[in-house]
């Protein structure tokens, strides 16, 4: 079985709703109906109801099983604009701007994510990440023990092989602490994705102090933070990608590393070589990327590519039920 199958196939048991805020978006449209038809989970869509079933009617999308939430005629838009001045009230919000965006669609659905009424999160099909991280950030907030919201490609090689690629598409240039939070974060995202034990190679142009640089150093320090944070999971670092990857090539450069040679998680150092990195190995070696998905966020919200497809938008939303396991 392949892993995106297995995927949607542990999404569909935790029976979680998905709240989709582009909901008169005909790709989106077509993702909940099949993740409705197959049980995966609840999608609901968010919008103007009657553009969201019109628009749904000439695509020919049968919404059965797929709720549809009215902004207009919510019940809850008191409650979400109260909601909205809590959590932005020292930041110079008032109440009439706050009535406002309980009536944004992606603002609205964030509320509904925050107040339980949805388990996860799924836009970007129209929207920019920004839209999405924008009320992330401001209503949900971070995860407990971490500052930093970062992302991770779950990268899928020819030969089935898994890896974790960590950050590729959030933050430029992490310092050292926000090295080691994406660092645990991508481990467990990876573990908790794939069912594989994480081993996590921090990247650097050095192994163990084969060269000096204030770049080398972040990463080092990084590595012991991250550690720190989390001394259960198998962390190493400063590595060169050979030395991370090919037990050979670790025996000489690293050979009292638990990690060298078998590292499944790359973290890169900024997000020119995550970003470079991971179009590499997907255009040179042809694997698939599946991402970026969003971490470090308390509760699951997933940005998607403008360009992604129907079957994206349904991976992206089981990926996002599965990170919803264990959290409140």
């Amino acid at each position: 079985m392949g892993v995106l199958q297995s995927i949607r196939e542990r999404a569909a048991r935790m029976g979680k709703a998905v709240v989709l805020p582009e909901g008169d978006e005909e790709r989106t449209q077509k993702a909940a109906a099949i993740m409705a038809g197959s049980g995966m989970a609840r999608p609901l869509l968010v919008g103007e109801g009657a553009s969201i079933r019109s628009k749904a009617a000439a695509a020919g999308v049968d919404l059965e099983g797929v709720g549809v939430v009215d902004v207009a005629s919510s019940t809850r838009l008191e409650e979400y604009a109260a909601l909205i001045l809590e959590k932005r009230r020292a930041k110079g919000m008032t109440p009439e701007k706050a009535a406002e965006l309980a009536r944004d669609p992606i603002y609205h659905a964030t509320c509904m994510l925050e107040s339980g009424e949805a388990d996860a999160l799924v836009t970007g099909a129209v929207h920019s990440t920004g839209d999405m991280l924008r009320p992330a950030l401001q209503i949900l907030g971070t995860a407990p023990g971490t500052k930093t919201v970062s992302s991770m490609f779950l990268m899928v090689m020819p030969d089935g092989r898994l890896f974790g690629f960590g950050d590729c598409a959030v933050l430029p240039d992490p310092d050292p602490e926000q090295l080691a939070d994406i660092a645990v974060a991508t481990a467990l995202t990876f573990g908790r994705l794939t069912g594989l034990e994480p081993s996590v190679a921090m990247l650097s142009f050095s192994t163990k102090g084969s060269a000096s640089h204030p770049k080398v150093e972040k990463v080092a320090k990084a590595t012991a933070l991250a550690r720190a944070k989390r001394p259960d999971l198998a962390i190493d670092g400063e590595l060169q990608f050979d030395a991370a990857f090919v037990p050979s090539v670790a025996r000489l450069k690293a050979p009292w590393s638990l990690v060298a040679g078998k590292a499944n998680c790359f973290i890169f150092p900024d997000l020119d070589a995550g970003n470079i990195g991971y179009k590499l190995v997907q255009r040179l070696a042809g694997a698939e990327a599946i991402g970026p998905i969003a971490q470090g966020l308390a509760k699951p919200a997933n940005d998607l590519s403008r360009g992604c497809s129907i079957e994206d938008i349904v991976n992206v939303c089981a990926i996002a039920v599965l990170n919803s396991e264990g959290r409140a």
